[in-house]
């Protein structure tokens, strides 16, 4: 090892999905959206002026900020954005989980949260999913340095109810609360309005899913205004200018299309819930999915073997192999054809 090595962070690093290229490929396994973004999104990137990537984009967002504290109900000063809804969890983390105490988050989640927690030396620990992969909010009844969780869950999900939601917020009101939305748009119930009631909550969503700009990394918290404060206070000692001029011009133009995006993700839950019969009768056991994605297992197939199986086949699902869900998939909803060529599949192999 040479000398400066000692020198260095060492971190084991997120590991993402796989993002192949290929021709003719169905691709079902990083939760991106089978549609297009909002016309007005397609409108606005032809009609924007590239002379003004010259000049550096606003610091303060303000214009989508603005989009957003108007879609939402909220005042802009409780709104924050960022690069991605990772931007804004790693900058959160960084801003509020500053304890000698540990923080607290289910022990299947995304994982995601290990990563930063030990890059940023922060205590933590794993509070279990009960055997039904459901998180048990008593146990996040107790002393700690923060909590965050998803609602719903990744890679379960399961939505954990608005009561026990709050029953979590209700009894850390100590420490800051991180609910992160990514997956929320697709039938679950938002916390979004109990930031009015809990200075300590931060609501965490992403314009990856619903409004299918997965590749403009664009996401965004709400909470007080004191939360927000406290957040830009680390991203303009971290980076002023993180929001580029047109991830700003055209994540206005998502926000504010909301018949489109009602549109969309309603064809999304349409095809999620007829996914869930289809491959129940394949004899899949299909957990009551409230996101763009399902977690499945089957009782006579290895979920390994039959993602290497997919593979082949150029369908692409996501296999983690880690403790408790070493038997599962998670299938993206893709479109009604996307769906069928992977039904059809799943017929071949479950009757060969």
């Amino acid at each position: 090892m040479s000398a400066w090595e000692t020198n260095v962070r060492r971190v084991t690093p997120y590991t993402p999905g796989d993002q192949p290229d290929r021709p003719k490929m169905i691709k079902l396994n990083t939760n991106e959206n089978p549609y297009p973004p909002a016309p007005g999104v397609e409108k606005a990137l032809k009609e924007f002026q590239t002379d003004r990537l010259r000049l550096y984009p606003d610091p303060a967002a303000s214009m989508l900020v603005n989009a957003l504290a108007e879609r939402y109900h909220v005042k802009k000063e409780q709104v924050f954005v960022g690069v991605g809804s990772d931007d804004v969890l790693a900058m959160a983390f960084l801003a509020f989980f500053h304890s000698q105490k540990p923080i607290l988050f289910p022990d299947i989640t995304y994982s995601f949260y290990p990563v930063w927690a030990e890059e940023f030396r922060i205590p933590y620990e794993t509070v279990p999913l009960d055997q039904e992969f459901r998180m048990v909010k008593e146990d996040y009844f107790r002393e700690n340095g923060g909590v965050i969780f998803p609602n719903p869950n990744a890679p379960t999900s399961l939505e954990l109810g608005h009561k026990e939601a709050e029953e979590i917020i209700r009894h850390n009101q100590d420490a800051v609360v991180i609910v992160d939305e990514a997956y929320v748009d697709f039938g679950a119930e938002s916390v979004l309005d109990l930031v009015e009631k809990y200075d300590n909550l931060l609501v965490v969503q992403t314009f990856s899913k619903s409004r299918s700009m997965a590749g403009m990394r664009i996401g965004f918290a709400v909470g007080s205004p004191l939360l927000i404060r406290y957040l830009n206070d680390v991203k303009y000692s971290f980076n002023s200018y993180t929001m580029s001029q047109a991830a700003l011009s055209l994540g206005v133009q998502a926000v504010l299309d909301e018949e489109y995006f009602q549109e969309t993700t309603k064809k999304i839950i349409n095809t999620r819930e007829q996914a869930k019969k289809r491959l129940a009768e394949l004899g899949f056991t299909v957990l009551d999915s409230k996101t763009n994605f399902l977690f499945i297992t089957h009782p006579k197939y290895d979920a390994k073997e039959l993602y290497e199986a997919l593979k082949k086949a150029d369908i692409y699902v996501r296999y983690f192999g880690a403790l408790r869900i070493s038997q599962y998939l998670r299938v993206t909803v893709g479109t009604d054809e996307q769906m069928e060529a992977l039904y059809t599949f799943l017929s071949r192999y479950t009757e060969g």
